[in-house]
């Protein structure tokens, strides 16, 4: 089964190293494909694999660690920064 046979493609050359080329080649001889076709099927499970990490777990190790914080910071972020002077034009 060709997944992308019938769509449209557009040519895109690429420079690989000798023993990826011929990791290729062979796996395209022994599934009697083309190397576009294993080439496609690769990228296709590369990009299926690798999923983008999620906003919070990229921060989840810094959540709670600066101490001294108000507990309702979040609910009250402008509360608190109007009382601290954040925003203001200050003298230079």
């Amino acid at each position: 089964m060709r997944p992308y046979y019938n769509q449209s493609m557009k040519t895109l050359t690429v420079r690989l190293p000798e023993a990826l080329v011929a990791d290729i080649e062979a796996e395209s001889r022994v599934r009697r494909r083309s190397k576009s076709d294993v080439v496609r099927e690769r990228l296709s499970r590369l990009t299926k694999t690798r999923r983008r990490p999620q906003p919070l777990s990229a921060v989840a190790d810094l959540i709670g660690s600066v101490e001294g914080l108000p507990v309702d910071l979040s609910g009250r972020t402008k509360a608190y920064l109007k009382a601290t002077g954040y925003g203001r034009t200050r003298a230079r």
